[in-house]
This record gives structure tokens, C-alpha cells and sequence, in this order.
């Protein structure tokens, strides 16, 4: 059994750190965005807000990609949670884990990034429209 827990806070470590991951992208997001929002304010060129779109993408990529393996490793998790102690391997490998909410594309659209980003995306565009 002891190996058993063992096992299970690694795979916890993993998903804590997911976890951080995704928190300073989007804090990275928001000072990006709104530190080339500023300059472009400053420089009065209004269609170079487009480029302020571009870190939101990229950023929404990556967090999307920290929240998909978040899930893997969720997934993972419960696996070894009704796993045997005997059973127990130690591996971290995620490959034979399936479903469908474990799909990059599924988690660029998840309820909580896609409020998030959008709402920096609004943002873009508010600036973009009053320049």
C-alpha cells in the first residue's frame, strides 16, 4: 500500500504543477498583451493592435496543452487509485489513457479557458476598435 501512495503524489506533483503552469500563463498573457496594448496606444498606430492578438493565441495553445495533460494525469491518477498494490509500476506514462475530454482540442475550448481568453481577445478588440 505504501508504494501504492507513493506512486499516486508523484502523479499529484504532476497535476499541482499542470496546475501552476497554466496559472502564470495566464498571468503572462494579460502583462503581454496589455504592455503591447500600451505601446501601441503610445505610438498611435491602431493597426498594429492586431499584434495583440498573437500572444493571446499562442497563449491560449500552451495553457490548453497544460489543461489536457492536467487531465491525463487526472485520468492517470484514478487508474492507480483501483490499481492493486502489487500492480503498482510506477510509470507516468499516459499514452493508453483515452476519452473524450482528453483532447487537445477539447481543452482550447473548455468553459474556463475559453472565458478567460475571450475576455483578452475582447480586450484586444476594444483597443483595436478605438484606435
Amino acid at each position: 500500500m505504501e508504494s501504492k501512495l507513493k506512486h499516486l503524489e508523484l502523479i499529484q506533483g504532476v497535476i499541482d504543477r499542470m496546475g501552476s503552469n497554466s496559472f502564470r500563463l495566464k498571468g503572462w498573457a494579460v502583462v503581454l498583451v496589455s504592455a503591447l496594448l500600451i505601446l501601441v496606444a503610445r505610438e498611435d498606430a491602431g493597426e498594429a493592435a492586431f499584434i495583440g492578438l498573437v500572444p493571446v493565441v499562442v497563449f491560449w495553445g500552451l495553457d490548453a496543452y497544460f489543461l489536457r495533460q492536467e487531465r491525463l494525469y487526472r485520468a492517470l491518477y484514478d487508474h492507480v487509485r483501483v490499481m492493486e498494490p502489487e500492480a503498482i509500476d510506477f510509470s507516468m506514462d499516459t499514452t493508453s489513457l483515452t476519452g473524450p475530454r482528453l483532447s487537445w482540442l477539447r481543452s482550447i475550448f473548455s468553459k474556463t479557458l475559453l472565458a478567460f481568453y475571450l475576455a483578452v481577445a475582447a480586450a484586444v478588440a476594444v483597443a483595436i476598435v478605438a484606435s
